[in-house]
């Protein structure tokens, strides 16, 4: 037989960019701050799962909120799919993200290819890049491992067109998941094939978007086969809502025209049972990018960053400052981002994607709404009929889907550890490899039923709160690991994991008496902190801070807890105890100029906030308004100094502070 002519091959992509430190070590026990909107009009047909499967926060994982703050030149390896009409790049080191996809035909790039790599904090862990296409599993929020490295394999499908694997345990969820990317030599359609494996005997809340970053334009439309639309704006939190609108002018003006908008906006299109999933961008010419799906991926969404000074100046964050602006359509398994489904124990769910361009009539698509959605569907339609997809995904079920590939590169060791553990098969297709330093605790714990008793100047390698683990830890603190702080720490979270607030503190309490650790002290002030004894909460991390003064996520937690007591000198106190080196990080330079403002020291707030061209926090979260409120605040207290009442609303921000997204 002879092998298509599509190819496989590595590549190195090089970019400036600002690079991440490594992952925190302290856990992550902050809430990621998702809320949940308050559903208005909806019936009694829509079935939304809104605040199914929420968590509080990111556990087990830790966070991944150290950045760099100089920019570099950056390399991120690619593994490239190619045949004659479409080049598609991959970056596994970052969640397996589809960076590019270029038309060679049109010579026209689909998808925003951020020319820059500047993480922000917008993940379920703080950072993420923006552009391509992100695969989001698990749970609400950019996922965990979107700047984590997946591993990578390759097989081939029955007629030899190549198959890249990428894959992962989802720790969050207890799964396995696969994104198996394949470009058949005469297709003009990139295809990815999605499985996620519920090994568990129980009931699993389940989520999944694929986000899909394209170039805004003046002239562009977004074309999808709903009459309504389930509408989401980024006002102030309390205010958040979800209502249902009628399309294509459900808000007062073309809400399927990403320039319309004036801010920040949501839009999750209610597409009708029964009919065909897709969401197309496109532009003046007619000429676009159309993603379809098989059936299971139900949802479809626009997000626009909007023509307000907010959206502007985060889009200038993320990407390059001459970069052009960008929407996202994204699809997923429920109707909105706000929501996971009930996933069947001992259950595969299993979808085929399909990304590629469309050439369309500019006159229907810019004319009446009904026009222009059959005017995509036709097209799309002779393109890649619709029974093809599920032709597709039902042939590469056998053909490679549940079949072994050879690994290329390394994830993590979850899944080994998961295999251990695991009382019957687990995904046994895939190479998890072996258990790396992170798991080799649990491992022992599992081998000989007692956790090693750590050094207590070493944070511990890694946290689990996963059900199994937790009766583990249950029983190796009641009988071997009685007095090593270590067991009794990780206890002490996974009661805190599980709201068991009463039986967290005695348990962190018990791992402070064996040993008086940095790391027990943490996890003790989040016990009083989510238990409205927040003072206490703010001093613990403050002794944890005198015994562990150079962690940069230590530090910004114990500030931060400081400023939201607003006990402003107890802010600057600690402050000064950090390193110089830390005292220097954005964030914790940003909390403290709050508290110089608080205590009236306003002309060395404004030198630090206005020095070197501005403040830049890659870290604050998004929808934050600290940087405007913190100019704001200057303002108005140099006014009253000289007897002059400000009115805050009539400070004119500068646009480098102003991420003001309502």
């Amino acid at each position: 037989m002879t092998r298509p002519n599509t190819t496989l091959r590595h590549e190195t992509i090089t970019m400036p960019g600002i690079p991440l430190k490594p992952d925190a070590v302290f856990p992550s026990m902050r809430s990621i701050r998702l809320g949940t909107p308050q559903a208005n009009s909806l019936g009694e047909d829509d079935e939304l799962f809104i605040g199914y499967g929420r968590e509080a926060n990111a556990l087990p994982y830790t966070k991944q909120d150290c950045y760099g703050t100089q920019f570099q030149t950056m390399q991120l390896k690619a593994i490239i799919l190619e045949n004659k009409f479409l080049k598609a790049t991959f970056t596994p080191e970052v969640g397996g993200k589809l960076w590019a996809l270029y038309d060679k035909q049109a010579k026209r790039e689909l998808l925003t290819n951020n020319p820059v790599f500047k993480p922000q904090n917008f993940a379920i862990r703080n950072a993420w890049l923006a552009g391509g296409v992100e695969w989001n599993i698990g749970r609400t929020g950019h996922h965990d491992l979107t700047c984590s490295p997946l591993f990578t394999a390759v097989t081939e499908d029955d007629d030899g067109t190549p198959v890249l694997r990428m894959y992962e345990f989802c720790r969050s969820r207890t799964v396995s998941y696969q994104i198996d990317a394949f470009l058949p030599e005469d297709s003009r359609h990139l295809f990815i094939r999605v499985r996620i494996m519920n090994d568990r005997p129980y009931v699993i809340p389940m989520y999944w978007w694929s986000n899909i970053a394209v170039p805004e334009r003046e002239k562009q439309r977004i074309i999808v086969p709903a009459k309504d639309s389930y509408s989401h704006s980024y006002a102030q939190v309390a205010a958040q809502g979800t209502t249902k609108i009628k399309l294509p002018d459900g808000d007062g003006y073309d809400c399927t025209i990403p320039f319309n908008y004036n801010r920040s906006h949501d839009q999750f299109f209610n597409i009708p049972k029964g009919e065909r999933k897709f969401e197309a961008s496109i532009y003046g010419d007619g000429y676009g990018l159309i993603h379809t799906s098989t059936d299971r991926l139900q949802g479809r969404k626009l997000f626009v960053w909007g023509r307000g000074p907010g959206g502007l100046r985060w889009q200038r964050c993320l990407t390059d400052e001459t970069a052009e602006g960008y929407v996202e359509i994204q699809a997923g398994l429920c109707k909105t981002q706000y929501e996971s489904i009930p996933m069947p124990p001992r259950t595969a769910w299993e979808w085929l994607e399909a990304y590629g361009p469309i050439q369309t009539d500019p006159d229907k698509i810019f004319g009446e709404w009904d026009g222009a959605v059959e005017e995509v569907a036709t097209t799309l339609q002779n393109d890649l009929p619709r029974h093809r997809l599920d032709e597709i995904l039902q042939r590469t079920s056998e053909s490679f889907a549940k079949k072994p590939a050879k690994k290329l590169t390394d994830g993590s060791g979850w899944g080994a550890l998961e295999r251990l553990r695991a009382s019957t098969p687990f995904s046994n297709h895939l190479d998890f490899g072996e258990i790396q330093e992170p798991q080799q605790d649990w491992a022992n714990l599992l081998e000989f039923g007692f956790l090693p008793d750590r050094d207590p100047n070493q944070p511990p390698p890694s946290y689990i709160v996963q059900d199994e683990w937790f009766e583990k830890l249950k029983n190796t603190v009641n009988q071997a690991d009685y007095a090593n702080w270590h067991a009794l720490l990780q206890l002490g979270i996974n009661y805190f994991y599980r709201f068991d607030y009463e039986r967290a503190e005695n348990t962190l309490k018990q791992s402070l008496q064996a040993k008086d650790t940095p790391w027990a002290l943490y996890a003790l002030a989040n016990v009083y902190r989510m238990t409205n004894r927040t003072k206490q909460a703010a001093y613990t991390m403050a002794k944890a801070v005198a015994r562990q003064n150079n962690d940069e996520t230590l530090a910004k937690e114990t500030l931060l807890t400081f400023s939201e007591i607003e006990d402003f000198q107890g802010l600057a106190t600690t402050y000064k105890l950090l390193s110089a080196e830390l005292q220097k990080i954005p964030y914790c330079v940003m909390l403290y100029t709050r508290a110089l403002v608080k205590l009236g020291q306003l002309d060395e707030a404004e030198n630090l906030l206005l020095g070197d061209g501005g403040l830049h926090v890659p870290d604050i979260r998004e929808g934050e308004n600290s940087m405007s409120d913190l100019y704001i605040a200057i303002q108005v207290g140099k006014s009253k100094r000289l007897g002059i009442t400000l009115d805050p609303k009539s400070v004119k921000v500068p646009a480098i502070f102003d991420y003001r997204m309502h």
